[in-house]
């Protein structure tokens, strides 16, 4: 059950990632089927389809980062550009050292500068670079583990004498590589919803929002009443009738 090394140089197969990997979305590749006649054999192609869907997770979200990296630095030179220009061609205006009229122009350039930063802001492209990375370390960081949990399980089996009967042992991997791939999957998952929360707060979704919403109805209310009583009264409950004397 030793993890398996691939010799340097080899392409990338299907289900591991490759150069085209960057280029795919996260989708799943097929569980891998096969005769538990080896157990072992299927053991270590478990292990290779759980690490490769790992790295190319990881793959995915550094090779995601890149444009997001890069529109990220642009906006934020366009924003220190406008500031400093914005803040200098005034104070030059003042000292006659700029011609007439340039404190228009330092006007306009904070302006492009507010722009530049609100872009930014708006598309998320800081903040979804520095959670392209943080995913990405994170997932690297418990594929160590895996690895080193891995060995370990490995170096159990070689060396003996091995805890409880083969079954167990086999159970024992099986339930090291579920718990990776739970790991993963909620790294992603809480990636995900970091980006919806973000998205929602954004201005445009708040005014979608606030339009698709309807009134919400107020606690206490009656669900089958059709008027809503005033506040500060009580329903009025029907009269019993008295018993009839006898």
């Amino acid at each position: 059950m030793q993890p398996p090394q691939p010799p340097p140089g080899e392409p990338g197969r299907p289900g591991q990632p490759g150069r085209s990997a960057a280029h795919r979305d996260l989708t799943g590749t097929p569980f891998p089927l096969g005769d538990w006649g080896e157990p072992a054999e299927r053991l270590d192609e478990l292990y290779r389809w759980v690490e490769s869907n790992a790295l190319r997770t990881a793959e995915w979200y550094l090779s995601d980062r890149v444009w997001k990296r890069r529109c990220a630095r642009a906006l934020r030179v366009g924003t220190a550009l406008g500031v400093v220009v914005g803040a200098a061609l005034p104070l030059l205006d003042l000292t006659d050292v700029a011609p007439d009229g340039a404190a228009g122009w330092g006007y306009l350039s904070l302006l492009l500068g507010a722009a530049c930063m609100a872009c930014d802001r708006y598309f998320g492209l800081t903040s979804g670079w520095i959670r392209d990375v943080a995913t990405a370390q994170a997932v690297q960081r418990r594929l160590q583990a895996l690895q080193f949990d891995w060995a370990s399980e490995s170096v159990r089996e070689v060396l003996g004498p091995t805890e409880g009967t083969a079954s167990e042992a086999a159970e024992r991997c099986l339930g090291v590589l579920r718990r990776f791939s739970e790991d993963v999957t909620e790294l992603v998952r809480a990636e995900t919803a970091d980006w919806m929360i973000e998205f929602r707060s954004g201005p445009a979704p708040l005014a979608l929002q606030a339009v698709g919403a309807g009134p919400s109805r107020p606690e206490g209310a009656h669900p089958s009443s059709r008027f809503p009583l005033p506040p500060g009264t009580r329903p009025n409950m029907p009269r019993q009738r008295p018993p009839e004397p006898r």
